[in-house]
C-alpha cells in the first residue's frame, strides 16, 4: 500500500533535482530536463523525444527557422530549414529547434517570434492537440492579462478591491503571406495558429543524413587538426631547447 506514494515521491524528487541543474537564466539543453513523470523529457504518448517533424500551418506554409534568427513560412515541400526537433521539457510543454539552423523558436515579451541561439524560458511553448490533428503552440511565459467582468452583487469588505483576471495566450502564428504574427494578435481558433506536425519524407531523411555526415566529417577534421597543431607546438618547443655550439 505504501509503494505507490513512495514512487510518486521519488518521481517528484527526481524532477526537483533535474530542475536544480538548470539555474535560472542559464542556458540549458531541454533534453537534460525531465517531465513531471520523471521520464527524462520523453512523452510516452508522443513517441519519444526529440520528434523530428515539419510544422505545416493551415495557411499552407511550413514554419522555418533561419540561421540568422529570422522566422517565417515556406511553401517549399523539401526545405531543410523546415525540419524541426520537438523536445518535451515538461508536461504539455515543448521546445522547437531548427535542425539545420541550430536555433530554438522563441517568443519575446512583445509577442515577436525569433530564433534563439541558446535555450531559455522564451523557447518554451504549451502544445495542445486540436481536432483534425492540428496543434497549437502558445508561449508559456508571455500572455495578455484580461480582467473579468465584475460579478453581480457587491459583497466583500471595503478594503482592497481585487478583480479576477484571465490570461489570453499568445500563439505561434504564420499568416497567409508566410509572415509571423505578433502573439497578442493571435487566437487558438485562427487558421494561422493551427499546425500539423508532419512526419519527414524520404527526401527529408536524405537531407538529415547528409547533414549528419558533414558534421561527422567536420568533427574528424577538427580533431586531426588539433592533433597536428599540438605536434607542431611540441616540435617548435624542442627546437627552441636545442643549444647551438659556441663559435
Amino acid at each position: 500500500m505504501l509503494m505507490l506514494p513512495l514512487l510518486v515521491l521519488l518521481g517528484q524528487l527526481d524532477l526537483i533535482s533535474s530542475r536544480a541543474r538548470c539555474a535560472p537564466g542559464q542556458a540549458c539543453d531541454p533534453r537534460q530536463r525531465r517531465d513531471a513523470g520523471g521520464r527524462g523529457g520523453v512523452y510516452e504518448h508522443l513517441g519519444g523525444a526529440p520528434r523530428r517533424r515539419k510544422l505545416y500551418c493551415a495557411t499552407k506554409y511550413h514554419l522555418q527557422i533561419h540561421p540568422n534568427g529570422r522566422i517565417d513560412g515556406s511553401l517549399e515541400e523539401n526545405n531543410p530549414l523546415s525540419i524541426m526537433e520537438i523536445t518535451a521539457v515538461d508536461v504539455g510543454v515543448v521546445a522547437i529547434k531548427g535542425l539545420f539552423s541550430g536555433r530554438y523558436l522563441a517568443m519575446n515579451d512583445k509577442g515577436r517570434l525569433y530564433a534563439s541561439e541558446v535555450f531559455n524560458k522564451e523557447c518554451e511553448f504549451v502544445e495542445r492537440i486540436h481536432e483534425l490533428g492540428y496543434n497549437t503552440y502558445a508561449s508559456r511565459h508571455h500572455s495578455t492579462e484580461q480582467p473579468l467582468p465584475a460579478g453581480g452583487g457587491g459583497g466583500g469588505g471595503g478594503g482592497s478591491k481585487r478583480r479576477a483576471s484571465a490570461k489570453r495566450q499568445w500563439y505561434v502564428s504564420i499568416n497567409g503571406k508566410g509572415r509571423p504574427r505578433r502573439g497578442f494578435k493571435t487566437r487558438s481558433t485562427d487558421k494561422a495558429s493551427l499546425f500539423l506536425p508532419r512526419v519527414l519524407g524520404n527526401k527529408d531523411h536524405e537531407m538529415v543524413r547528409r547533414l549528419r555526415d558533414s558534421q561527422s566529417a567536420q568533427q574528424l577534421a577538427h580533431q586531426h587538426g588539433g592533433r597536428g597543431e599540438r605536434r607542431r607546438r611540441r616540435h617548435r618547443a624542442r627546437k627552441g631547447r636545442v643549444r647551438h655550439p659556441e663559435d
